[in-house]
């Protein structure tokens, strides 16, 4: 079965950006000129996906505007003879099916998912974190959703990351299939240093089969008190196994300061319109570093 159906996340309170998220959700923290969502969105659509769950809560009615038609700006927009502007907000309200359901008690992203149960029914999905913006020339979730087609087992997105900071994500056990995919048979949410597997650590995407709902029924909260998705995927891999896959891109954590200002980065070097502008101004923040305070 072609998988057509994705599901965001983007239900976090992104406190670890305050208090720039007290009134704008971190999913909409723009970068350059579009909002951290979209990129997501983008990734989806260009990997084949049609119909686009996003799970939001209390106070982020922002990012479900975003993905409206507004007419006063598209007519003012018209009479101005602004027609690339006009061409590229009208694109935004075409790009999929955009459906939004709101999480609303903070459970945990295991949680989050199991809100998308009626959503996806019995058909395989893509999951993107709406956390975490993936800069690649392949969209990472195409290269995962054929991956799937392969071994018709859930995938899971992984990267090596430092010891310290594998500690904050979680760790799974791999066995080598061939470069960048892996066997994975077990994985834990935040190990103890004792509990590492590997440094491959989760990180932004999966593709999960429909029976990941009736493990999660079951999952007991985890990690922080939450249902955790690492720990339903675990049981789901200790039962049939898993494949990850070490994908080729850069992922920017946009719900973390540094995070957000790296994708911001990242984009201005290579946007067409402010790339050059961009360059030169890095220059004069290096050349003047000793005298900024």
């Amino acid at each position: 079965m072609k998988i057509t159906k994705a599901v965001i996340p983007a239900a976090g309170l992104g406190t670890r950006v305050l208090p720039a998220t007290k009134a704008m959700p971190k999913e909409m923290f723009p970068i350059v000129d579009k909002p951290a969502i979209q990129y997501i969105v983008e990734e989806a659509v260009a990997s084949g996906i049609t119909d686009i769950l996003i799970i939001t809560n209390r106070g982020k009615d922002i990012i479900e505007d975003h993905f409206d038609r507004v007419p006063e700006l598209e007519e003012a927009l018209f009479k101005q003879n602004k027609n690339e502007f006009l061409k590229s907000i009208k694109e935004i309200s075409y790009m999929a099916n955009i459906y939004f359901i709101r999480q609303k008690e903070p459970k945990g992203l295991g949680h989050a998912i199991l809100q998308s149960k009626s959503f996806i029914g019995n058909e395989q999905f893509a999951v993107l974190y709406g956390d975490d913006v993936i800069i690649s020339k392949t969209p990472v979730c195409k290269h995962m959703i054929e991956l799937f087609y392969e071994f018709k087992k859930g995938i899971i997105g992984v990267q090596k990351v430092p010891e310290e900071l594998i500690l904050k994500y979680s760790s799974i056990k791999t066995e080598k299939i061939r470069e960048r995919v892996f066997k994975c048979t077990d994985m834990i949410e935040k190990p103890e240093k004792s509990q590492i597997m590997s440094l491959y650590a989760i990180l932004g995407r999966c593709i999960l089969t429909p029976e990941i709902f009736e493990i999660l029924e079951s999952t007991p909260p985890g990690r922080g008190n939450e249902i955790q998705l690492t720990d339903a995927m675990k049981t789901l891999a200790n039962k049939e196994s898993m494949i990850a896959y070490e994908f080729d891109g850069i992922r920017h954590d946009i719900g973390s300061k540094i995070g957000a200002l790296r994708a911001s980065m990242h984009v201005a070097m290579n946007h067409p319109e402010i790339k050059d502008d961009f360059k030169i101004l890095l220059k004069e923040f290096y050349e003047n570093l000793n005298k900024i305070n």
